[in-house]
């Protein structure tokens, strides 16, 4: 991937606040043309405002649990923008309970957004990327797909199985010259988390923190795959 971002496109799941929002913005300010989506036409377009970034961005509300959905977000975005470079899966949801007080539609919503969203994704840009011969994809993942914790089970899980999948997605497609790779970050400073109620939130990592691994793999030379980031607090917080 050239270092150059001037006439690139990417399309970043989950773009309207927290970490995609922060993607979002440095792509954009390192010249890409970004599309992304979000859960509602209220946070797409004040998003968009913030932005200000006229031509060069494109917000749709897209249910990434809905193939068709995917499908016509990333043609449209070939037709605004004319090809389709980067895919950063990045929508995400958690329900944070006991297994035994999950329901079956908790449990679908959160890994039909987390996991199947991101298959949706990746399998609709493939044909994009082929087309071009080259195509990079990152994944949006987080500590939680290797580290399992009480209440976390369907988000355990949709992590875990994030992670899974993007080393297959590799492995499938990398003599295709589509590059793919994993950000694990920790504790976001963020409104994500169960966890993130009030108190000093200045140890967590910042989305913008997240945004500079984005652009770091992003500019590898092609001859080097960053295929796993983990991201950490470097002090966190004791107790």
């Amino acid at each position: 991937m050239s270092q150059n971002f001037q006439n690139k496109t990417a399309i970043v799941t989950g773009g309207s606040r927290g970490i995609g929002f922060a993607i979002v913005k440095a792509l954009l300010n390192e010249g890409a043309n970004v599309a992304f989506c979000g859960q509602s036409e209220a946070s797409a377009s004040q998003a968009v405002q913030q932005l200000n970034a006229g031509n060069k961005v494109m917000a749709k509300v897209v249910d990434v649990r809905n193939a068709e959905q995917v499908d016509q977000f990333i043609e449209e975005t070939e037709k605004k923008f004319g090809q389709v470079d980067i895919l950063i899966n990045n929508a995400g949801i958690g329900i944070f309970k006991p297994v035994g007080e999950l329901s079956p539609e908790e449990w679908d919503q959160v890994i039909g957004t987390n996991l199947t969203g991101t298959f949706h994704f990746c399998r609709s840009a493939l044909p994009y990327f082929r087309k071009q011969g080259y195509g990079q994809i990152i994944n949006i993942s987080s500590l939680a797909g290797k580290n399992p914790f009480a209440g976390g089970g369907a988000y355990n899980a949709s992590k875990f199985g994030v992670n899974g999948f993007s080393d297959a997605l590799m492995l499938d497609h990398r003599q295709e010259n589509v590059r793919v790779s994993l950000i694990a970050p920790g504790s976001v400073d963020t409104e994500f988390s169960p966890r993130s109620g009030g108190g000093d939130s200045s140890w967590k990592i910042a989305p913008e923190d997240v945004a500079e691994a984005v652009l770091a793999i992003l500019k590898m030379p092609e001859r080097t795959l960053m295929s796993l980031v983990e991201l950490r607090p470097s002090r966190p917080k004791k107790g």
